[in-house]
């Protein structure tokens, strides 16, 4: 590859006088085919040199995030000589039956931060969290970072940022990072996820994507050797076991302009001065959520990902309570009869008071419990990472059953209906479980091997004695609520359908979002994918996988950029929208003449209309 000069640099720094060269390594993808074994050699190769001080790894270690392939990549890098340095990427987080809790415990952190011959690194964690979006550093990284910059208050010793993902719109919250880095000597900022070398330029930051170490169609895979000279960097690919090629990209070491001109467009919320939506109160937390909202009409309870389930007023959202748990929430409490209910990746489900959050009871797991509890009857239906599928009393937090053939985990939050319970895995597993019994009523099959087109996101509708369901294979399919056999099942090219679905307010439509930004309905008792209603919405390119929710007035249809847009349901114009920020929608909770809604970004809005 040709030789690159990054010269956008306009400020002189002085010279360096020491010299230095680290690995790294990037998108190992354990559990993939290759993935083990090109670490392996990879692993051989870097024992083998001389003067490398130590090695960044820079997210996606394994292909789905399972306890399994972590172990198994951690064996791998247990053997490494050299110092490591490791962050997550999307794979590791995105799919993990841990809730990306197992990936802290195996490497002991998701960041980093350490000074090395007067340079400064530091690294951040990517997501997305759990689910289908785009990527975000999350926000206790955030919080982390300040917190960092704050204890090592020199502003001119120069740094590197490291993130699984580019600085650029690829992450909602790029600008987020790139302020904070902007504020400091910020040399360059490196990445993976695109599986190639390349140079690109984030708001006038250097940054750098490396190569995956996957060989792909070559021999063998690769990694990139960074040297440090005395007023230059500059970078080779190294071919384990084989050679050292010439420098693909040389830069020169200088202190960037922080003032340099946008090259993305920063989120823009000028639509909501014009909206007819007003906000009646906002709560900020310090971490993410990946979880919905529930209500006993006083309070509403909710939880993040630094292990926090908590209560706000609903008139105030001021916080009344919190508990701690051991790992990241992102199971939506319920909460019945003075008792919140809810799963953490620390391996338990708990039941809360609901006025005091004291624990009234809590049942250990095997596994991380990423699911959603539904309710009904004073029982608690919600799957977990082990295998198993629980009722639960919950007064007691007594176990009434167990179904422990579950293939793959569970994230969803089931269905319940005419006895059933109802709910898909990500193995593609979907079942339908006896209300009473936990036995087995009926099991579908999508017939596909790869688990990642598994329908383990969607809330499955139920209506017209019928099960529909969408998948990212982007089937839609209509399954025989009785039997679990499949009465139509169909992919249109024109309607990308994902995970994003509801049902109308009248159960007469089965509504879905597509990845092209469209809201379509399908009619309750079609015999084919018959897009018989269509919203007059487009928004860009869509992966959020948040259910829909309607009431008597709209349909809500959540985005992926922290925009909620409000339908009429007998015309299909969009009523109102509002932007609440840039990250991804979750389950929002629908009020006569109000709605609350919160971000994966950690914001919760009140919204009337």
């Amino acid at each position: 590859m040709k030789r690159l000069l990054f010269l956008l640099f306009l400020l002189p720094l002085n010279l360096f006088s020491q010299t230095f060269k680290f690995a790294q390594v990037t998108d190992t993808h354990v559990g993939g085919a290759t993935g083990a074994d090109d670490l392996r050699r990879t692993v051989l190769d870097l024992n083998q040199q001389q003067g490398i001080d130590f090695v960044i790894l820079s997210g996606d270690v394994t292909e789905f995030g399972s306890d399994e392939e972590l172990a198994l990549a951690k064996q791998i890098l247990d053997s490494l000589h050299l110092p490591l340095y490791v962050i997550p990427g999307n794979h590791d987080s995105n799919w993990s039956e841990s809730g990306a809790n197992s990936f802290r415990k195996v490497f002991g952190a998701e960041t980093f931060f350490f000074e090395h011959k007067g340079f400064q690194f530091i690294g951040t964690t990517s997501g997305p969290n759990m689910r289908m979006s785009p990527g975000q550093v999350p926000r206790e990284n955030l919080v982390w970072m300040d917190s960092i910059f704050s204890a090592h208050p020199d502003q001119q010793k120069p740094l590197i940022a490291i993130n699984h993902y580019p600085l650029d719109s690829s992450l909602n919250n790029w600008y987020e990072n790139i302020n904070r880095i902007k504020t400091r000597n910020i040399q360059l900022a490196l990445c993976g996820h695109g599986h190639q070398n390349h140079l690109y330029n984030w708001e006038g930051v250097p940054g750098v994507m490396a190569r995956s170490n996957l060989r792909a169609k070559d021999e063998v895979g690769g990694y990139n050797i960074i040297t440090f000279s005395k007023d230059s960097v500059f970078f080779q690919v190294r071919k384990p076991q084989l050679k050292t090629e010439d420098p693909w990209l040389k830069l020169a070491m200088q202190k960037i302009n922080p003032q340099s001109s946008d090259q993305v467009k920063r989120p823009n919320y000028s639509l909501n001065q014009t909206s007819s939506a007003k906000v009646v109160w906002e709560f900020e937390d310090h971490g993410d959520i990946g979880a919905g909202i529930s209500s006993d009409g006083k309070w509403i309870y909710t939880a993040n990902t630094v292990g926090e389930v908590y209560a706000l007023d609903l008139k105030s959202g001021k916080k009344q309570w919190t508990f701690k748990t051991g790992g990241k929430v992102y199971s939506t409490p319920a909460v019945h009869k003075g008792i919140v209910v809810v799963g953490s990746s620390d391996h338990f489900i708990y039941g809360l008071n609901a006025k005091s959050g004291k624990l009234v009871w809590k049942i250990e797991t095997e596994k991380a419990v990423l699911g959603s509890p539904a309710i009904e009857k004073g029982r608690a239906y919600i799957g977990s990472s082990d295998g198993i599928f629980r009722c639960i009393d919950v007064k007691s937090g007594k176990i009434n059953w167990t179904f422990n053939q579950v293939q793959g985990y569970v994230s969803t939050l089931p269905t319940l209906a005419d006895g059933k319970v109802i709910f898909g895995s990500w193995k593609n597993g979907f079942y339908a479980l006896n209300q009473k019994t936990g036995n087995l009523e009926w099991q579908w099959s999508n017939g596909h091997s790869n688990r990642m087109f598994s329908a383990a996101a969607c809330y499955p509708v139920v209506v017209n004695d019928r099960v529909f369901i969408v998948a990212p294979d982007r089937f839609m399919t209509s399954i025989n609520l009785q039997d679990g056999k499949t009465i139509w099942r169909e992919k249109k090219d024109e309607y990308r359908v994902r995970e994003s679905m509801g049902l109308s307010y009248d159960k007469k439509l089965v509504l879905a979002k597509t990845m092209d930004g469209e809201l379509i309905g399908i009619p309750n008792d079609a015999n084919s994918m018959d897009v018989s209603w269509k919203a007059k919405i487009k928004l860009p390119y869509e992966l959020a996988p948040t259910a829909i929710f309607s009431n008597s007035k709209y349909i809500f249809v959540p985005s992926d950029k922290g925009l909620l847009s409000a339908v009429d349901l007998k015309s299909g114009e969009t009523a109102w929208q509002y932007k609440i920020s840039n990250g991804m929608i979750n389950p929002p909770f629908i009020l006569k003449d109000k709605v609350v809604v919160s971000t994966m970004d950690g914001k919760i809005v009140m919204l009337t209309y």
